[in-house]
């Protein structure tokens, strides 16, 4: 297999490497894959792909016509691949599920903790020699309600992490964990619930057409006045023009991220001296209780080995078996 990976970065370049053991031709190209630099990959009968890629209708059609006839996504969600045309094209499509949900679920508590305890701002102050504690103030995580919206892989850790500190959960979603129910302390209830009695909400859901902007003005209006939100899910399941305005209105306490709606063209890029243009993400991080980070929960040496080993495993079935169990068919996702 020769395969061109699209957004590489050097720190996972040695990842790759490892896990291939020099089994297939693999080339690195720091740029996204879109329009114009689909052309790399003329010569080339494999990409690989991140989730800032934009593998788009066009794209898609360009990639067949090069000869590119399977995408490896090095990330679990794939909602940047236009999946009806490649499945259409007879393009083959897989991804790294369940890579490290720990690494996740831990930066979504990280988030969460540096929030409530005003990490950030303590920091600041001491840096600069004020050691006051009048602006610290923050809560318990034992005995408050935590709502998880989304118990799949990466939510059933976070569970199990806020069931150690001693926090009540309630939880939404389509499939509920009896397992979860049984040993973590959680509750299965309505969104509207999870929303009005929560003190801190996690969102760990993929993001689809329905649950696009899920968090809208109507659902931030159900939260509590003081309610810590955090997102490593996506960026786009908050609508951010709602957001904005709850933290304008001082209607919810706080926002941390580790995503963002529109971050491809902005994340895993250091723009410190021409600046961004993005006056939406400008206003967001004007908020002093707002805490973004950029994309990198999955930057833990774990999570890096095993996306490593699941994108060259993907590309060894294909080689042997043109079909591969992670392989992504448009009949079986909800697009």
């Amino acid at each position: 297999m020769k395969l061109l990976v699209y957004s590489a970065k050097d720190f996972e370049i040695p990842f790759l490497n490892k896990a291939n053991d020099n089994k297939h031709k693999i080339d690195f190209t720091q740029d996204a894959l879109n329009t114009e630099t689909a052309m790399q990959a003329v010569g080339y009968n494999a990409v690989s792909i991140f989730s800032g890629d934009d593998a788009n209708n066009i794209v898609l059609k360009k990639l067949w016509d090069f000869g590119v006839r399977y995408i490896a996504v090095r990330a679990t969600g794939f909602n940047n691949i236009h999946i009806k045309p490649a499945y259409q094209l007879g393009l083959k499509v897989a991804n790294a599920p369940n890579y490290s949900p720990h690494a996740i679920a831990e930066q979504a508590a990280t988030l969460l903790l540096a929030l409530n305890r005003n990490l950030i701002l303590a920091d600041q102050q001491v840096h600069n020699y004020n050691f006051l504690l009048d602006n610290l103030m923050a809560v318990n995580l034992h005995g408050k309600t935590v709502g998880i919206i989304g118990t799949g892989n990466i939510g059933s850790v976070m569970a199990k992490i806020m069931n150690g500190f001693g926090c009540k959960i309630l939880a939404n979603d389509i499939e509920p964990d009896n397992d979860l129910v049984e040993f973590c302390n959680l509750t299965y209830t309505s969104l509207e619930k999870v929303c009005r009695k929560s003190d801190f909400i996690s969102l760990h859901i993929p993001l689809s057409y329905q649950n696009h902007s899920l968090i809208n003005k109507k659902r931030l209006g159900w939260m509590k006045k003081n309610v810590i939100l955090i997102n490593t899910a996506r960026g786009a399941i908050v609508d951010h023009k709602a957001l904005l305005q709850a933290l304008k209105d001082r209607t919810i306490g706080a926002y941390g991220a580790d995503v963002y709606e529109k971050e491809n063209d902005l994340f895993f890029r250091d723009h410190s001296v021409d600046g961004i243009s993005d006056e939406q993400l400008k206003l967001l991080l004007s908020y002093k209780n707002v805490l973004l980070t950029p994309h990198q929960a999955f930057v833990t040496e774990e999570a890096l080995e095993n996306i490593a080993r699941i994108t060259i495993q993907n590309l060894d079935e294909w080689e042997l078996h043109d079909s591969c169990k992670n392989e992504i068919g448009y009949k079986t996702v909800s697009l």
